[in-house]
């Protein structure tokens, strides 16, 4: 058990960005991991780690033991799934890592929910404007705009979602009418940093108003939202975020509707552990309940709704 906690830390410290994050997520304190992680080289006879005043650097010997210690907590994983196999109650820990977007304006509902039905399951639940490192184990779960092309992941589509040009009627009221795309060049947009978007995906801005001034750019989803929602600027937003404004409304809606895909993915090795597979699989229902809501056909989901009655 002692050499268990130890490639528990081990793995902790891998998987952060140092001594005080990897504290943090093993609840000790930090001198903690460090006097640990010191003794179980010194045990294995072997240096893990080369320190630095930039952290702690994994060796050669440190990247070898990673799959070893890999398989050490899966099978633990498993073990204890198996003893607890009779117990009704689904418990433990589930990290949901997802698009700033979804995390901010979707998740905390459905998660909320989730919760109820499971209050044995705690979630953590991380909404990011980049790439969920999953071989990192930043998450159980991962919400994202591209599928991935490598690792060993079980991937489904979670759901096409559309995104549409948003403003508030104020701002249409106030400023040159917009009746066909062209026009969409004589408005100011809050749109992205084109040097730091971190996936393809989010580049249709281009082919919307590929002339129009972005006076305000931001990595932040939220951001847009927000300088649209004050009626400052245009916005290129999901549905599910700009119809959660009753001040927002499409433009051009018939004329302009972009589609994306969000994909859910998870390690193959833990695809079915039980608190695991209870939220993939929660996931997958809502979203499919939920079709009309993502293409903007739908002011409310159903969540909500069944929530609230």
């Amino acid at each position: 058990m002692q050499d268990w906690n130890s490639l528990h830390i081990f793995l902790e410290l891998t998987r952060s960005r140092g001594l005080v994050e990897a504290g943090k997520r093993l609840n000790i304190d930090h001198s903690t991991v460090s006097r640990r992680i010191r003794q179980f080289e010194q045990k294995i006879g072997t240096q893990l780690f080369e320190r630095s005043n930039q952290g702690y650097t994994l060796t050669a010997a440190g990247h070898r033991l990673i799959a070893y210690a890999e398989r050490a907590e899966l099978a633990m994983l498993a073990a204890i799934e198996e003893l607890g196999g009779q117990d009704p109650l689904l418990s433990g820990h589930v990290r949901l890592g997802t698009t700033e977007g979804f995390g901010m304006f979707l998740a905390p509902a459905l998660l909320a929910d989730f919760c109820e039905q499971h209050p044995g399951i705690t979630v953590d639940l991380l909404p990011m404007p980049r790439f969920i490192n999953m071989s990192k184990r930043e998450a159980d779960i991962s919400i994202s705009l591209d599928r991935p092309q490598s690792g060993n992941y079980v991937v489904a589509r979670l759901t096409n979602y559309s995104l549409r040009v948003y403003a508030t009627r104020a701002y249409l009221e106030s400023h040159p009418p917009i009746r066909t795309q062209a026009d969409l060049a004589k408005h100011n947009f809050a749109g992205y940093i084109d040097e730091l978007v971190y996936t393809e995906e989010l580049r249709y801005e281009r082919n919307i108003a590929p002339s129009a001034f972005r006076p305000l750019r931001s990595n932040s989803i939220v951001s847009q939202y927000s300088v649209a929602r004050y009626g400052r600027m245009l916005a290129i937003l999901p549905c599910f975020i700009g119809q959660q404004c009753p001040e927002l409304v499409p433009v051009l809606k018939d004329q302009i509707n972009i589609t994306r895909t969000f994909w859910l993915a998870v390690p193959t090795e833990t695809r079915h552990i039980r608190r695991i597979s209870a939220l993939w699989d929660y996931l997958r229902d809502a979203a499919n309940n939920n079709q009309a809501y993502f293409r903007g056909e739908a002011l409310e989901p159903l969540w909500l709704t069944k929530t609230r009655s």
